[in-house]
This record gives structure tokens, C-alpha cells and sequence, in this order.
């Protein structure tokens, strides 16, 4: 009878890390395993477990044994396998006897077609695993595509067999209803007994009696919560539970739950706190080394600030825990101590003056140091303000500002941003970098909106981060972006498969989100080619005249500035998925290589509203002929479209209606009205279907051949300059 089956290897402490995916790959790839052979259905009810010292998996209505499989094999030609006379041939006895089967079954095996000629086939049965047999190869399945991130080698028992497993293993159950099953792994033999808690368990092993008590058994008697999610629900429910009782909030962290999660068997939540006086460092350097040293949990106000509590998670739970919140109290002082000392000893140094030592950092072999690269920064900043400033859309910056002063500040922070590269905050925790700089700027008195850019330079950090928050900063920010992304290209470090050493993708999507959800008047190429002008000015310095000649020209060659623009905007299909446009209508507008990133949503929603309109259909499918018709021009093709040769009632209304309607069209696109554009073209419906029904484009006098592959010349480019049309066409 089929019966739940459970299966836990105990081990020592996995890495808590890795725990969650180690679980979940555990469960999934056994579970799998049976389903594939049989032993369970395809939609069998799976649940993990993970702990910290054990793996497991509990797998509903497992059968004893497979069914049995009729197999139908291909064996070889008929040609082959008989002789002339119908015989077997020493070839076909031999692939029967791999099979195991003798003589006695060529009678029964068929003849049937098999492309040009006949094959024989042998029709059996596949007898289904038996469940031990089954679970043997699930479990080794299992174990073999664990994503173990740093394996261990071990001895057995016996001193000499070695093994190799994330950890050593000290326990293997396995139990059908509540009958062993007779497997084994890493040198140990299946049973029913599994180890509890160290400290808290109500006796040292615990005799799992079925598959579908081990949950609870190991709660009641063992003191473990061992399902990972469960574990972390109870967490999240303690930790709100603690923090309500003061009115604040816990601070929200997925990463540093998952690992308390995997640090603890029967999570006990306690709050602590530490001494006042500790708030006057930074909240963003106590709440790191809070979080990364300790895997504690700070407690924030209603303002979002941090407070002198904080909450643990403690793996026991005495009945006066006094000695544990005192103890954790006195283990982070010291940390919080360090980082008040480092706070205190960095703004005795203004940030200016650690400008020599940047030149001592080495940023990339090929590229120079970080104080050479803030002067890179420095002038592509600059060249961004005069852009924005020439830019033929307005754009205003603060109220009381002029670009000269906007100027003055981006040339400040951009000088600036990397000093905190050199504090001991820095130094001890990198994460803090630029933030840490904010702060120093504002303990100098400098003004707040050069503070803000120095602190924000590096944003968006991730996905979802929030962009800079002023005008300095975004220039400084897209300065600093295009720097990485010229500097590297232009030496070769491009991002391969899954490696991106130097974060070059998050770059691009940084410039894409400033640009789009800022919506800057900015020309891609155009900043491009200024990074690349300022490289090719300090790669060609005298301080350069040791770098390999290919450096300077790999940098500024042309080659690299399309690598980095192509890169960028590959990088915007995902972005804009992500906001809900499909693949079409992005595509029509990449593949127009709009330089203006912050026009790509207005032309996005110019697409779609222009698909929504009844002519939508009919005008793309006619711009995808237009679109093929050209491509097989071969040679030059004819652009002047001369009006004595229009010789056909169509193509004469065509010409007329292309003149009336695309002045208003280029108006429009002009203006970045987009939509309005799109939807001017719809005019043409009438005529464009009048003269593909009525006009014969390759005609054999070649002047009018000519003269109508110049008339569809004009139609394709008055209907895509937003877009490529015909991308809408099914």
C-alpha cells in the first residue's frame, strides 16, 4: 500500500547561508527522482526540511513498488538483424543478450517502417523499481546535486574510508509509514532515530515512530522546529511581537532573516539594548555592524530611526534569560565602540585632504589609480552639465541655481566622492562607502546639495534602489557610470555568461534609470563620446606614458563607444518588460536606436496607442511590405520622388497624402509628442492600401521603378521615425 515516505540525513552546522537552497534542492531533487521512476505521482504533496544540522523531505503517497512498464525498443534494421533466409544474425543475438534476453524472442519481435526502411522493434515489459531501489537512486540523485558552495572531506568510523559532503553525517532516516527502508548514504545505513536539540531536547534521540510524525515529534521531544519556513514564521511572529511591546518597528531584512532562520532550532526572541550615547554615530554604521557582526535585528522609531534596542535570536530559551540579553549587550559593545572610534578619528581629516592619497589606490592596472580616475569623473560631469545646459528641451535645475552653479557643485562632489574610500569606516565596512561620505561632507559644513551627491554618486545600487536625489548627484552618478562602462570596455573586461566581475550590467541599468525615470534631455552617444574624449585627454598625459599603446586606443576607439551604447540598451528590453510592455512594442522602438533614453516610455506609449487604433493593423503589415520591398533594392536606391512620373490615380494620392500628412507628423515628433505623431499617420490607411491594390511597384520601365521605390522610400520613412512599424505586424 502506498504510504508517506520521509527521508533525514543529520548532519553538523550547514553553512546558514546556503541553508534555505541546500533544503529546498534536497527535497525538490529526490521528490523528482521518485516521481520519474513512478514511485510517486506526478502532483505527490512534497515538504522540505532544513535546520541547521539536518536535511530533509517528506514525500506523500510513495508506493512500494512501481508498475510495471510496457517498453517498446528500437533494436536495429531488418537488413542487419536477419539473414536472406529470415534468420537471426550474430549482431541481433548479441544486442538481445545486452538486453538480457535470448533466441527464444526473435519470433515475437515486430517489423514496422523506420524512415526508408524497415526496423526491427521488441515489445516488453519493464518491471517498476521497487522502492528501496527507488529510493537509493533518488537519495544519491539528491545528494550529488546539492549545491554545496565549499565541500568537506572527512574520515568514516572506520579511520580510513574517506568522504566528501558539505558536512560530516551522522544520521540517515528513512521511513515508509513506519517501516525502515533499506538505503544508505555517506557510509551510513538508514533507521529511525534522529538526534533533537543539543540543549533543549527532552531526550537525547528521538525515535521517529512514522513518516508523518516526524514534525511533530521532533518539536515535542526534540525541541526542533524543523520545516525552514515554519522556523521563520515563528521568528517573524516573536520579533513583531518583541518590537510591538515598545512601539517600534524591526528593521526589514530578508537575507539576515533567511540566516537567523538557519542559526537556530527553536528560535527564542529576546530584546537588548545598548548605551545612548553610541546614537550619535551614524544608524547606518550600527545597523551594519549589527546586523553583518551579530545577526541581530535593530529596532527602529516611527520616524524610521534607530533606536538603542535591538532584538536576538536565541537557539535556547531559559527560564531567566537575563544571562543571554547580558550577554549579548556586552558582546556588541565593543563593536559599537570601534565604530564610534572610527567615526570620531575620520572627521579629525577633511575629505579634501585625503585627496593625495587616492593617487596611492590602484584602481584597475590598465587604468590608473582612483585619484586619476575622480579626475576622469570629474570632467564627464562637467561635459554632462554643458549638455544639459544646451539640451533643446528645457530642463530646470534647483530654483536657486544657474547651470554655472550647478556646475561648481557637481566638480566639488565629483572630486570628493571617493575620499571615503580612504577613512577607517570605509576601510572596515566597504558597504558604507559614499555614505560614509555624506556624512564627513556635512561635518565640514560643505553645502548640503554637494553632501547629498557625494552620498547618493553611487546610486541606484541595486535593483529597486532609490536614484539620486538631486541634480549634482544624478550628473555625478551618470559620470561616474559611464566611466566604469567606457574604461573597462575599452580594455576588454566585458561581463561573460554569468560573471560580471566589475558590476558592469548594474552600471547600465543605472543609466537607464536615470535617464528614463528622470526623464533627462540627454544624448546617450553624445555623453558617451565625451567619457571617451576625456579618456582619450588623460590616457594621452605624460603620467600615461608607460600604459600599452592598445590601452589609449581600445579606450576612445569608435568600436567601443557602439559596444557600450549597444550594451545599454540591451540591457532596457529586461528593464521595460518589467513595466508591463511587451516584446513588440519594445522592439519597435529599440530597433529605431533612439539615442534620447528619458523619449523611450513616451514612444512606448505612443506604440501601444497607436496598435489600439483600427488602421494599426493594416499600416503595419503595409510598412513590413514597404520594409522587404526596399531591402531587395540592390545598389543605390532612388530617394527624389518626381511628381511627372506618378502615373497612376494611387500613387498620386499616395504622394499627395504623404505631403499633407507628414509635416504634421515631423511636428509632432518634434515636440516629443509621440502619440500624436503615430496616430497622424493613420490618414495614410486609404491610400497605402490603394496602391499596393492598384499599382505595380516593379514595373519594367525602370524610371518608374524608380520613381515608386523613391515614393515607398518616403512612406517607410515618414512611419518610423517613432518606430519600426512593422514590428506590430502578426
Amino acid at each position: 500500500m502506498s504510504a508517506n515516505l520521509l527521508v533525514e540525513l543529520f548532519v553538523e552546522e550547514l553553512p546558514p547561508k546556503a541553508l534555505k537552497k541546500l533544503g529546498e534542492s534536497f527535497a525538490a531533487v529526490l521528490a523528482d527522482s521518485l516521481k520519474a521512476q513512478g514511485l510517486a505521482a506526478a502532483d505527490a504533496a512534497v515538504t522540505s526540511f532544513a535546520s541547521p544540522r539536518r536535511l530533509g523531505v517528506r514525500v506523500e503517497g510513495v508506493a512500494p513498488k512501481a508498475a510495471d512498464k510496457a517498453v517498446q525498443q528500437k533494436l536495429m534494421p531488418v537488413a542487419v538483424a536477419l539473414t536472406a533466409d529470415g534468420q537471426a544474425t550474430p549482431a541481433l543475438l548479441k544486442k538481445l543478450a545486452a538486453l538480457g534476453a535470448g533466441p527464444e524472442v526473435v519470433p515475437q519481435l515486430k517489423r514496422a517502417p523506420d524512415g526508408k526502411a524497415e526496423a526491427l522493434f521488441w515489445d516488453s515489459v519493464q518491471p517498476g523499481a521497487s522502492l528501496a531501489q527507488g529510493l537509493q537512486k533518488a537519495l544519491d540523485e539528491a545528494l550529488h546535486r546539492l549545491p554545496i558552495p565549499k565541500v568537506m572531506t572527512y574520515q568514516l568510523a572506520d579511520g580510513w574510508t574517506d568522504v566528501k559532503f558539505v558536512r560530516p553525517a551522522h544520521g540517515l532516516v528513512a521511513l515508509h509509514g513506519t517501516e525502515v527502508v533499506p538505503v544508505q548514504a555517506l557510509g551510513l545505513n538508514a533507521g529511525r532515530t534522529t538526534t533533537g536539540h543539543r540543549f533543549e531536547a527532552a531526550q537525547p534521540t528521538v525515535e521517529i515512530e512514522s513518516a508523518d510524525s516526524y514534525a511533530t515529534q521532533l518539536r515535542e521531544q526534540g525541541a526542533v522546529i524543523a520545516g525552514f519556513a515554519e522556523r521563520r514564521a515563528e521568528i517573524s511572529r516573536q520579533l513583531k511581537g518583541a518590537a510591538d511591546a515598545l512601539s517600534l518597528t524591526p528593521i526589514d531584512d530578508e537575507a539576515l532573516l533567511d540566516e537567523v532562520t538557519a542559526l537556530v532550532e527553536r528560535p527564542n526572541v529576546l530584546t537588548c539594548a545598548f548605551e545612548p550615547e553610541f546614537l550619535a554615530v551614524p544608524q547606518e554604521c550600527l545597523i551594519l555592524t549589527m546586523k553583518a557582526n551579530q545577526k541581530y535585528f535593530p529596532l527602529l522609531d516611527a520616524q524610521g530611526k534607530l533606536t538603542r534596542h535591538f532584538l536576538v535570536v536565541s537557539n535556547i530559551a531559559p527560564a531567566d534569560a537575563s544571562a543571554v540579553v547580558q550577554g549579548n549587550e556586552r558582546v556588541v559593545r565593543p563593536r559599537l565602540a570601534d565604530a564610534k572610534f572610527f567615526f570620531d578619528q575620520d572627521r579629525k581629516k577633511t575629505l579634501e585632504s585625503r585627496l593625495p592619497g587616492l593617487a596611492k589606490v590602484v584602481y584597475h592596472g590598465k587604468l590608473g589609480s582612483q585619484g586619476e580616475r575622480t579626475e576622469r569623473v570629474r570632467a564627464i560631469a562637467h561635459a554632462i552639465v554643458q549638455q544639459l545646459s544646451m539640451a533643446t528641451l528645457p530642463y530646470t535645475v534647483e530654483a536657486d541655481d544657474e547651470f554655472k552653479v550647478l556646475d561648481s557643485k557637481v566638480r566639488q562632489a565629483a572630486l570628493l566622492a571617493k575620499c571615503d574610500l580612504l577613512t577607517d569606516m570605509v576601510g572596515e565596512f566597504p558597504e558604507l562607502q559614499g555614505i560614509m561620505g555624506g556624512y564627513y561632507a556635512r561635518h565640514e559644513g560643505l553645502r548640503d546639495g554637494v553632501a547629498i551627491a557625494i552620498e547618493d554618486h553611487y546610486k541606484p545600487r541595486f535593483a529597486g534602489d532609490a536614484l539620486p536625489r538631486n541634480h549634482t548627484g544624478t550628473v555625478v552618478a551618470l559620470a561616474d557610470k559611464l566611466e566604469t562602462l567606457v574604461g573597462l570596455f575599452g580594455i576588454g573586461q566585458l561581463p561573460t555568461g554569468d560573471k560580471d566581475p566589475f558590476a558592469l550590467r548594474r552600471h547600465a541599468l543605472g543609466v537607464i534609470r536615470i535617464l528614463v525615470e528622470k526623464n533627462l534631455p540627454l544624448e546617450l552617444p553624445d555623453m558617451l563620446r565625451a567619457a571617451q574624449t576625456t579618456f582619450g585627454e588623460f590616457l594621452a598625459d605624460a603620467k600615461f606614458k608607460n600604459k600599452p599603446s592598445d590601452v589609449a586606443h581600445g579606450v576612445v576607439s569608435a568600436e567601443t563607444g557602439y559596444s557600450v551604447y549597444d550594451f545599454i540598451v540591451d540591457r532596457m528590453d529586461g528593464y521595460f518588460r518589467e513595466l508591463g510592455f511587451t516584446a513588440a512594442e519594445i522592439q519597435a522602438v529599440l530597433t529605431q536606436d533612439p539615442t534620447r533614453l528619458g523619449d523611450v516610455p513616451k514612444r512606448l506609449e505612443a506604440v501601444r496607442a497607436f496598435a489600439a487604433l483600427p488602421e494599426a493593423a493594416s499600416l503595419a503589415a503595409a510598412n513590413k511590405r514597404v520594409a522587404n520591398i526596399l531591402k531587395k533594392v540592390e545598389g543605390e536606391r532612388p530617394t527624389d520622388v518626381q511628381t511627372g512620373l506618378l502615373k497612376e490615380a494611387a500613387e498620386q494620392a499616395l504622394a499627395a497624402a504623404i505631403a499633407e500628412v507628414q509635416p504634421a507628423a515631423d511636428r509632432l515628433f518634434e515636440q516629443h509628442d509621440y502619440t500624436g505623431s503615430l496616430k497622424a499617420l493613420a490618414a495614410l490607411k486609404g491610400p497605402v492600401d490603394a496602391f499596393f491594390d492598384d499599382v505595380m511597384v516593379n514595373a519594367e520601365d525602370p524610371q518608374l521603378r524608380a520613381n515608386r521605390l523613391a515614393l515607398l522610400g518616403r512612406l517607410h520613412a515618414a512611419m518610423n521615425r517613432v518606430a519600426d512599424l512593422s514590428r506590430l505586424a502578426s
